[in-house]
């Protein structure tokens, strides 16, 4: 994607600074003059290689100066032009941090390049100390909000300016933005040099803040001047979704499958608690085709694929065919039934870069081998959460959890005890899914 992304921007030297720098993916290139604009059709789609929702939170200390908070907004400018704002690209917002933290404009406010450069005109020098670590933590819990203009399985990233060092201490606020799935970026204009190094509260606040300390977060300016030539690699990175690793969270990245019982002992209302426990694990996460994916296979003697990962990708769609699988009656074979899910659920996607689940619902004895295939499937990189109800041996439930066994298996004498479960196979998940990134 990126080689696309590289090839295809222009640079044109215009009139304004705001034209210094123009340039979108092949798919959304406009002509680099502001007048023909409006004739693009797909001026307002904006550059669909790029979906991203951006906060950029710029310094407003006394620290900085009025000078050089108007460079900075130039450069912010020229980087929000290049992105290819739309309404199905880039949506960007813009948070100024100060003596307390201001959220000038939302992601929602404006969908248009030149609606954005021009509320990044108007906004106003506030002073005071920059108080980054305040700012951007704000800026994790309170700008990427849904009512604020979040889209649905998009990477949330905030570009913290940072002109000298922070007043305050920002690795706390680190760690909120990455609990809120947000990739934290830091530009640093003018470090502290040599003499100054004694002021700094924590020499390495870069590292401790950014996403990942891997050197993709983080990117140094000399000064405010001539910074043109800064732009287009910023918005590279800005674009490169495979690389946004604090988008990550259990909620977005992980797939589900749930066996289901639906042997003879079961009966048909207790069968309807069992898809309610279903509906209540799968509606906690975020469905979506670039999100978390849900299966469900009912098992007797037989299998039968009610859905699988590729049929639905939205939360309201797979609940919906959660409700209304038919109960099916007969015997009860849970070892082929998790091959059989492990084939044809987990086989296709093996592709996925979610972390795999299987959430196992039975009531009885299993007559058929369940140690074997519950082994494979761990073997197969599947995390195992069993759970039982009435008759189900906990010799059974062990053998198919994932360990550590106690955290993985659960019991319940009623099928009305599935409900209690259903936080702690969330948790279970969101800890394997943890566990797994470290």
């Amino acid at each position: 994607m990126l080689s696309r992304w590289s090839a295809s921007f222009t640079v044109t030297k215009g009139k304004s600074s705001t034209q210094e720098a123009t340039g979108q993916a092949v798919s959304t290139a406009h002509p680099p003059t502001g007048k023909r604009l409006k004739k693009t059709p797909e001026k307002k789609t904006g550059n669909k290689d790029c979906k991203a929702d951006i906060a950029f939170l710029i310094d407003g200390s006394f620290n900085i100066g009025q000078r050089r908070f108007n460079l900075q907004k130039n450069f912010v400018g020229k980087v929000a032009l290049m992105l290819g704002i739309g309404t199905e690209g880039p949506h960007v917002g813009l948070v100024q941090a100060s003596e307390h933290p201001k959220i000038e404009f939302y992601l929602k406010n404006f969908t248009s390049a030149k609606d954005v450069l021009f509320a990044i005109k108007e906004v106003g020098f506030r002073g005071g100390n920059s108080n980054t670590g305040k700012a951007l933590k704000h800026t994790a819990q309170k700008f990427f909000t849904v009512d604020a203009g979040v889209r649905k399985g998009i990477p949330k990233v905030v570009v913290v300016f940072i002109d000298g060092w922070p007043s305050d201490d920002i690795e706390e606020a680190g760690i909120v933005a990455r609990e809120f799935g947000v990739n934290v970026f830091i530009v640093s204009v003018a470090k502290p040099i040599p003499e100054e190094l004694g002021m700094v509260q924590d020499v390495s606040f870069v590292d401790k803040a950014v996403c990942r300390n891997n050197g993709f977060f983080s990117y140094h300016m000399p000064n405010w001047f001539g910074t043109t030539k800064y732009v287009k690699p910023l918005v590279q990175k800005l674009c490169t979704h495979e690389q946004m690793m604090c988008s990550k969270t259990c909620y977005n990245s992980v797939n589900i499958a749930f066996l289901i019982d639906g042997s003879s002992s079961v009966g048909d209302s207790n069968f309807r608690l069992m898809l309610e426990f279903v509906s209540n694990i799968a509606k906690t996460f975020e469905i979506s085709d670039i999100g978390a994916k849900i299966a469900a296979v009912q098992f007797t003697y037989d299998q039968h694929m009610e859905f699988s990962f590729t049929d639905y990708n939205t939360k309201e769609n797979v609940l919906a065919v959660i409700r209304n699988i038919r109960y099916m009656s007969g015997g009860t074979a849970t070892g082929d039934a998790i091959s059989f899910t492990v084939r044809n659920v987990f086989g296709p996607i093996r592709e996925s870069p979610n972390k795999n689940f299987l959430v196992i619902v039975t009531d009885g004895q299993s007559y058929d081998d369940v140690q074997g295939p519950a082994a494979a499937a761990h073997d197969a990189g599947i995390t195992i959460f069993s759970v039982g109800v009435a008759w189900a041996p906990l010799d059974d439930l062990k053998d198919m959890a994932s360990k550590p066994k106690e955290s993985h298996a659960f019991f319940t004498r009623e099928f009305t005890g599935l409900e209690p479960i259903v936080s702690d196979v969330i948790r279970g998940i969101c800890r394997d899914f943890l566990e797994s990134q470290q």
